[in-house]
């Protein structure tokens, strides 16, 4: 039996050293991209009266920062106006390499949860989710524009059935000093 413990412990010894030694990957390119998001953010909006509320001016204050590892930008958000109570999110923004699409988690304080899955063209990033509205499941689509390094547009649409789209929110954010 002490002849058994002793191999073992030396088999996890020299995993362990093996392990040590071994250089951690590195994020891709795609994961790179998210760097533009990094740092403090103001937005501003106008929420279209419609199943997200009444309507009405919608304004948040997001600080993106690279989780260790430097795979995931977490975003802590406080968000305020349109009918909504002053609340606050997390999400975390990665590249899925398998599936070749940029993800987009958030859980605010509402309760509710949202899994958006995102490709970017040129300037433009497309993210697409699906949502409940009572029984019924609702496609979103969040559209985000880059205008310049410190500023993007932004519009999130609904669709019942994927292809006619109505604007929920339009708006702008714009990179903090």
């Amino acid at each position: 039996m002490k002849r058994t413990s002793t191999l073992l412990f030396g088999m996890l010894l020299l995993a362990g050293a093996a392990f040590a030694q071994m250089e951690m990957p590195k994020p891709g390119p795609e994961v790179k991209k998210l760097d533009y998001f990094t740092g403090h953010w103001m937005s501003e909006a106008d929420v279209k009266p419609g199943p997200m509320g009444p309507g009405g001016k919608y304004h948040s204050d997001d600080h993106v920062e690279w989780m260790e590892g430097g795979y995931f930008a977490v975003i802590h958000a406080k968000f305020n106006g349109a009918g909504f109570p002053l609340g606050s999110s997390t999400a975390y923004m990665g590249y899925d390499a398998q599936e070749k699409v940029y993800t987009y988690d958030a859980f605010d304080s509402m309760g509710e949860a949202t899994h958006s899955k995102g490709t970017v063209e040129g300037d433009t990033w497309t993210w697409l989710n699906d949502m409940k509205e009572g029984p019924q499941t609702m496609k979103g689509r969040y559209t985000m524009k880059i205008l310049s390094p410190t500023a993007y547009s932004y519009k999130y649409e609904a669709s019942s059935d994927g292809t006619k789209w109505t604007v929920l929110m339009e708006g702008k954010e714009t990179k903090q000093k």
